[in-house]
């Protein structure tokens, strides 16, 4: 059984705080197009309470997560636009090694983001 999981940590940085309440959903990426796996929000660190995928459900492939941004910033009071700059924030990646820790971290402001391979 692989021992692999995936995580995120999710940081407000206009606010230089966790961005608690954040949507996530997570989908593999196949021949026939997304399977989602996972939908989770974010806790009061920003993180899920449980890895996004866990071991044991973990294989290697191509995968999205997405942060619905959009609805986190109509939630804390972000000034308000329309649509918004940023909404959902798609990020694909691959997983190789399915033995491996996978973190994908999100860095978010209203009108920029980042991500890494964290550890």
């Amino acid at each position: 059984m692989a021992e692999g999981y995936l995580t995120t940590h999710v940081l407000d940085t206009a606010r230089g705080v966790p961005a608690e309440g954040l949507r996530i959903t997570l989908h593999r990426l196949t021949g026939q197009g997304p399977e989602k796996l996972a939908e989770m929000v974010t806790n009061e660190d920003g993180r899920t309470n449980a890895p996004i995928l866990p071991k044991g459900a973990f294989t290697t492939g191509r995968y999205e997560l997405v942060f619905h941004a959009g609805a986190y910033l109509d939630a804390i009071g972000a000034p308000a636009e329309s649509p918004r700059f940023l909404d959902e924030i798609p990020i694909r990646f691959g997983i190789s090694d399915a033995d491996a820790h996978y973190h994908v971290p999100l860095l978010l402001s209203p009108f920029s983001f980042s991500t890494y391979r964290g550890s």
